[in-house]
């Protein structure tokens, strides 16, 4: 998958519209929206970097749809994914073992 793509899996991931984007990254949402065409122009290195930033993920994640950093800080991922951290962390192990596990099911269902 593209840059086109990644993106618009992102937003529907986060549940943030095209709007809401623009106003977090200061990309113009028209300029979001020819992204997200069907032609799906590609953005400067500046514009990806303030979308990725907005998006909680790394511009090349969108670019590629992967993310060879597997030690990243808790605080530059998406705010969900945040949260669900700090909760799991105030679980008992058996609870945290039940809920990875849904996790890797789900994960599994794509």
């Amino acid at each position: 998958m593209g840059f086109r793509e990644n993106l618009k899996s992102q937003l529907e991931y986060s549940g943030m519209l095209v709007k809401e984007l623009a106003a977090r990254s200061g990309v113009k949402k028209k300029t979001i929206d020819s992204y997200l065409a069907t032609r799906g122009y590609m953005p400067s290195v500046e514009a990806a970097i303030k979308i990725a930033k907005a998006l909680g993920v790394s511009v090349e994640f969108l670019v590629t749809g992967e993310d060879t950093k597997k030690d990243r800080p808790l605080s530059s991922l998406h705010s969900d994914i945040q949260e669900i951290a700090l909760v799991s962390e105030r679980l008992n192990p058996k609870d945290r073992f039940i809920i990875l596990n849904l996790a890797r099911l789900m994960q599994g269902k794509k």
